[in-house]
């Protein structure tokens, strides 16, 4: 385990984001190969890819819900130096993530085909959706217990084993990915199946090297038999903070999936380019999560280790690098999002909506930033609430205007994208107020007692 509590917090988020930044750029890259070759199937492929996207931002939001509770249990007991509290933690979180990724399978194979009927702006577009989703549905169930693994790694400051399994996972996915969908040699040709077959068989892949990490490598936390017994007082505990976090994430599922259905009208064009453009967006994104994850473990071991100073600083630190590295790629993606649509599209109909869509979100990015990074703070500190509720009134800020200037005349899409930069403006704002009202309230330690008593929250 790695202490986060001494030494430079500034180092301490380089040194992790670095590593997250990496892990990061790997689990991206499982999205953006089988979007380069589905991109030559088609428009349609694209779009039909673009939808299985929102299903796995429901995803992220339960992974989320499970990744926020288990670093934050495990890294506040390693700030406390309580090993056991975090070996317990880690063993419950490794049960519960098994159990919701089956739930989700059968729930997801059970809507399925409504689902990609509802939401595709044409027949082929659905039918090429539900085969995609065949293989890439149970490709999202083998990520939560991956998620819980890494997670707990996090917790206690250790990322270079999750970052050197998922690059060599992503390289199996990377070569297998073409062989499926083309048929290569002795290979089936799958066409977009084939794609969510190969990000299938790295995930596994993934699971098998982590755990083989754990059973050899790492002595802090341990499988043990007698904690995989399920306890539904630590389930609550994980919840507590996890669920309000996932809620950001199902949140921002809720806004795709709003998206998709108002901007169905102007064809499988405007979908792909959208899905393209968010594709983009999220690629672009990465150094800046990164920082943000990479706050939660650090904020968390010395929220735990009752050093509010140093909680304080890391929040400062990690706000500064995530503005500044906003404001360059909004500078980026405002002049270049043609030249990055055009990498996964020839189509003139998908780059046209592709590019507007970045130069115009662009505008919302350091509001962003922000977001993230006190969102972060809020999961380190074990109060996930309020940013959960600044992400409600947003969506409510956007969806319902939006929904409705899709029946005026004269209604672009254009308009969509302005009245998201606004909600998020509000988001980043409403964030950062929230953030200051809690720092007053939790980060007033006692000092330890002369004599070597322990520091005690009042």
């Amino acid at each position: 385990m790695k202490d986060m509590t001494q030494g430079s917090v500034t180092r301490h988020l380089l040194e992790m984001s670095a590593f997250i930044g990496v892990s990061m750029l790997i689990q991206t890259l499982y999205l953006l190969a089988d979007l380069y070759w589905v991109g030559s199937l088609g428009k349609e492929a694209i779009a039909a890819v673009g939808l299985s996207g929102n299903l796995m931002m429901i995803v992220m939001a339960l992974t989320q819900t499970l990744g926020v509770g288990t670093t934050t249990l495990i890294s506040q007991a390693a700030g406390r130096k309580d090993q056991p509290q975090a070996e317990l933690a880690f063993n419950q979180s490794l049960v519960l993530s098994v159990l919701v990724g089956l739930v989700l399978t059968v729930c997801a194979f059970a809507v399925r085909d409504q689902y990609c009927r509802w939401l595709s702006a044409d027949a082929a577009t659905a039918d090429l959706a539900r085969s995609y989703l065949l293989w890439f549905i149970p490709a999202l169930m083998v990520q939560f217990p991956l998620v819980a693994l890494g997670s707990a790694l996090r917790a206690t400051g250790i990322m270079k084993p999750t970052v050197a399994i998922q690059a060599f996972t992503v390289l199996v996915n990377m070569v297998l990915a073409p062989l499926l969908i083309f048929g290569v040699g002795p290979f089936p040709k799958l066409g977009v199946a084939g794609a969510a077959l190969a990000t299938f068989v790295a995930v596994v892949i993934a699971n098998i090297l982590m755990i083989a990490y754990y059973e050899r490598k790492y002595k802090y936390l341990r499988f043990r038999l007698a904690l995989l017994i399920p306890q539904v007082r630590t389930w609550w505990a994980m919840l507590r903070i996890g669920l309000p976090a996932g809620g950001e994430f199902g949140l921002m599922a809720t806004y795709i999936v709003v998206v998709y259905w108002i901007i169905r009208n102007f064809g499988a064009a405007a979908q792909a380019g959208f899905g393209v453009g968010a594709r983009v967006m999220q690629a672009m994104f990465l150094p800046v999560i990164a920082i943000a994850f990479a706050v939660s473990p650090v904020v968390g071991q010395n929220f735990g280790g009752r050093r509010g100073d140093r909680v304080r600083s890391s929040y400062y630190s990690a706000l500064g690098l995530t503005s500044g590295l906003m404001l360059l790629l909004t500078i980026a993606a405002h002049f270049a999002g043609e030249f990055f649509i055009r990498l996964f599209s020839n189509d003139p109909g998908v780059i046209a909506f592709g590019r507007e869509y970045l130069q115009i979100i662009s505008l919302n990015f350091v509001a962003m930033g922000a977001v993230f990074t006190s969102s972060s703070v809020f999961q380190g500190i074990g109060n996930t609430m309020p940013p959960l509720v600044s992400s409600m009134t947003r969506l409510f800020f956007f969806a319902l205007p939006a929904a409705i200037l899709s029946y005026q005349p004269g209604f672009q899409i254009r308009h969509v994208w302005y009245l998201s930069v606004a909600s998020i403006l509000f988001q980043g704002g409403a964030n950062l107020l929230l953030l200051q009202r809690e720092f007053r309230r939790k980060l007033i330690f006692e000092e330890p007692a002369a004599l070597g008593g322990e520091p005690v929250m009042p």
